[in-house]
């Protein structure tokens, strides 16, 4: 009997409780397959927490995290809080449990697969081979800076402080480098030396750790060039590491070579290997409940979780598998499909890879 592993289940808002039971639904089939046992709880996060607990981050939500060995997300946020004072904020919540749980890199894969070069805006042979990995320092930077605001010469102005240390810059290169060994051997550090002092002390500190990994051969990209490359020539690209607004922008651009961000996993992890688990996009409060949610990003980022977490790769190998079999076979939910009167539902599209899941 394999050891109980437990799950903390946060739905979140909008779309986030629909493609989070289609993910449910793929870990029950694991469990029936493979034998592995798994434990859930759920908890309130972001939106509804802030309707229900008056905060986006309740002290019993963090609780029933630290008790799980992972975190699943579904999404968080919309329009409805979005006047809300800066406490009251669903992102808030977010920066709040990264820091609790010591989550300090955002790790987000973008795969491009050949049936579905279509969708994406960027011709086929362009996309050819794209399969990268972005690796976003989580907790410092201009986010965490000190923020003013104040008086100027020329009437009120604002100010963001970038911050990083040598050991957040080490730990986050670090792991990409690890990363990069298990992968194709190759790592783009993404920096904006020129110019930026907090770049300069992160290139500094690449070029100290590159000779512990040999193997792994090391470029340093301005951001605006990476930016430009990454619709240029994205399957250069293996994994891509960088300081934390950086990252936030360039992941999203790399979740656009695939076509829809409805297809995108990630993870954020710590120390070990712990992580929290979730899709790319938002909660897409204007389809929620109409069941057209694309769920795939959810089961990818479950299969994520196996393979990162649980070192599970035999059951990570086949959803995959099995979500590369369906959309083989012609199956899209909306946000995919290129003839929209063909595209099917959110929980059709789950039941279909359940189906597909196989030892």
């Amino acid at each position: 009997m394999a050891d109980v592993k437990k799950i903390a289940v946060i739905a979140g808002d909008g779309i986030g409780p629909e493609v989070v039971a289609e993910a449910e639904k793929v870990l029950k089939r694991t469990e029936e397959l493979f034998g592995y046992s798994f434990e859930t709880e759920h908890a309130l996060f972001g939106g509804i927490a802030i309707d229900e607990k008056g905060t986006p981050l309740p002290e019993e939500t963090l609780e029933v995290c630290k008790r799980a060995d992972a975190v699943l997300l579904g999404a968080v946020g919309g329009p409805k809080w979005d006047s809300n004072p800066k406490e009251l904020r669903p992102e808030t919540g977010l920066l709040g449990i990264r820091k609790a749980l010591g989550l300090f890199s955002n790790l987000r894969p973008a795969v491009v697969f050949d049936c579905l070069k279509d969708a994406s805006t960027l011709k086929p042979e362009v996309l050819e081979g794209t399969d990268l990995m972005v690796v976003r320092e989580l907790t410092g930077g201009i986010y965490f800076g000190d923020k003013l605001r104040r008086q100027g010469e020329h009437g009120e102005e604002a100010v963001d402080t970038c911050v990083y240390n040598v050991m957040e810059v080490e730990r986050i290169v670090r792991q990409a480098f690890e990363i990069a060994q298990i992968r194709r051997k190759k790592l783009a550090s993404v920096d904006k030396a020129n110019v930026l002092e907090t770049s300069r002390l992160w290139r500094e500190v690449v070029n100290r750790v590159a000779p512990d990994y040999p193997d792994v051969e090391v470029e340093h990209v301005l951001v605006d060039n990476c930016a430009m490359q990454l619709l240029r020539r994205p399957s250069s690209f293996d994994v891509i590491v960088t300081e934390n607004m950086f990252g936030d922008i360039l992941s999203d651009e790399a979740a656009m070579l695939t076509g829809s961000i409805g297809m995108l996993s990630s993870a954020s992890m710590g120390e070990g290997s712990f992580g929290l688990f979730e899709p790319v996009h938002g909660s897409a409060p204007d389809i929620a409940g109409q069941n057209l949610a694309n769920p795939i990003a959810t089961i990818l980022s479950l299969a994520l979780m196996f393979r990162m977490t649980f070192g599970y790769s035999d059951a990570a190998d086949a959803i995959e598998a099995a979500v590369a079999e369906v959309l083989n076979a012609g199956h899209r939910t909306g946000d995919i499909a290129v003839d929209k009167s063909k595209a099917i539902g959110t929980t059709a599209m789950g039941d279909l890879i359940v189906a597909a899941i196989r030892k």
